[in-house]
């Protein structure tokens, strides 16, 4: 194989590094074909979603809201308040299960038709490059030809529109935490009013910019942790783009033409990928999975008259006419581990969307012993009341004794009769009246019903107190 080719990847290190270490810049070809076109298509699609998500509505609240300022979370009309780590713990590990998942089947079908580095990029970034500096090769020569007028205003025309769609991106972003009409709102008085705010956006606009606009595959190569995570979570079954070996080589150029494979060494999937990598040596860390190169190689197909696939969605036993599958024990193992996890943040969330109640004692005496006019005794308890709930929903509630006889000697002095909860947490004092012949050597645990719409929503236990007999 020639080594004058410029395409020509050396064995010793990445595409992206001298001999020295230092970035050699890529200038990755455009392409098209089908996978192309559906990558398109998907990748509008979920830029679309990210910008418009936000803006929808329900019950008042934004469709996805993370505030974590007042550790306030909407997702479609649902709203919870103030959530425990925990269910943080399990969102987070759910996803990644999922991903692991997903992966040990597709292969890295995330970092190729889901990353916002590669759709951001792919879909917007790279078009404004090519409309200003035009195609790879201008690219290039721009990027070596001394700095003059016309290089000066293409490149600042080019930052320009970075920054514009870097600071929307952002202030999406943030939109997703504040709130969209919110964020707008602020924006429209002087930043200054919101100062942390603006820093905020203005330091996530640069991330996205630096990113986006500069950084680009070194982040997939270097920074992102999914890349060297993918190894153990994909097998020989697993969907990658790959290379059909035994179809392709011999390449031309390294034996007589009538023992040549299809390969015709031309390099075209080299030059449109945009790490850098020649998928011919098989399954690398820095392949995305963008399907640049099957595109690339179908069309050089078609023109010497040979079928497509020689680098096609495959698995590495498919390749070589070994027996496979994409459900695999590690895959059912994935997915087990992601229903477990799915299933504790569902049972959770439903035990917290009942409303909680806590029983503060008051900072007085314990209790109080009352003689009434007829001359009985009556013991009193003081309690602070503190409901808490998750949702908007205003809450209609009563509070009873559970223990039907108990019921009758118990006297809530300050029920909660049809209390009104419009908040997500409302404090209230309840005193408790009885005789003290209730009482078990001074105390007396007691069952209480919370009620809404006549259901019992929770049972809740306390200890009242009083004199010893």
């Amino acid at each position: 194989m020639s080594k004058k080719n410029r395409f020509e990847l050396d064995a010793e290190r990445l595409a992206t590094t001298d001999e020295s270490g230092a970035r050699v810049y890529l200038y990755p070809e455009d392409v098209v074909g089908v996978w192309k076109n559906r990558r398109t298509i998907f990748y509008w699609f979920l830029i679309l979603l990210y910008l418009v998500f936000p803006w929808i509505y329900i019950k008042g609240k934004p469709a996805l809201m993370l505030n974590i300022f007042t550790r306030e979370f909407t997702f479609v009309g649902f709203t919870l308040h103030g959530v425990e780590p925990i269910f943080l713990f399990l969102v987070v590990i759910s996803s990644l299960f999922f991903i692991a998942f997903l992966t040990s089947i597709l292969g890295r079908v995330w970092c190729g038709w889901g990353c916002p580095q590669t759709v951001f990029i792919s879909t917007i970034f790279s078009k404004i490059e090519t409309i200003i500096e035009g195609g790879a090769r201008a690219r290039k020569e721009l990027d070596e030809a001394p700095w003059t007028i016309n290089k000066t205003l293409r490149r600042s025309l080019k930052w320009f529109c970075f920054t514009i769609v870097s600071l929307h991106i952002a202030h999406t972003f943030i939109g997703y935490i504040v709130g969209p009409r919110e964020l707008l709102a602020m924006s429209l008085h002087n930043p200054m009013e919101n100062s942390g705010l603006f820093i905020t956006v203005m330091v996530v606009s640069a991330i996205f910019l630096f990113d986006f606009g500069w950084f680009r595959e070194q982040f997939c190569i270097i920074a992102c942790p999914y890349g060297r995570m993918q190894s153990v979570m994909m097998d020989e079954n697993s969907l990658v783009v790959a290379y059909d070996k035994k179809r392709g080589e011999p390449r031309r150029g390294q034996v007589p033409r009538d023992e040549e494979g299809d390969c015709i060494n031309c390099y075209a999937c080299v030059k449109v990928c945009p790490t850098g990598i020649d998928i011919r040596r098989g399954t690398q860390l820095e392949c995305i999975a963008c399907t640049n190169c099957i595109d690339a190689c179908d069309e050089i197909m078609e023109k010497v008259k040979k079928p497509h696939g020689l680098i096609r969605y495959s698995s590495e036993n498919e390749l070589l006419g070994k027996k496979h599958s994409f459900i695999t024990p590690r895959s059912i193992l994935y997915f087990c581990v992601f229903l477990i996890f799915i299933s504790a943040f569902a049972y959770f969330i439903s035990h917290i969307s009942r409303p909680n109640l806590v029983f503060i004692r008051g900072s007085d005496s314990p209790f109080q012993t009352i003689i009434e006019p007829n001359g009985s005794v009556e013991i009193t308890n003081h309690f602070t009341l503190k409901i808490t709930h998750q949702g908007d929903e205003t809450l209609s509630l009563n509070l009873e004794v559970s223990d039907e006889l108990l019921r009758k000697k118990i006297e809530i002095v300050s029920p909660l009769k049809n209390l009104k909860i419009d908040s997500p947490n409302i404090k209230t004092m309840v005193f408790f009246k009885f005789s003290p012949d209730i009482l078990i050597n001074g105390s007396r645990l007691i069952k209480l019903n919370l009620i809404k719409d006549n259901n019992i929503v929770t049972t809740e236990e306390l200890t009242l107190v009083g004199p010893s007999n």
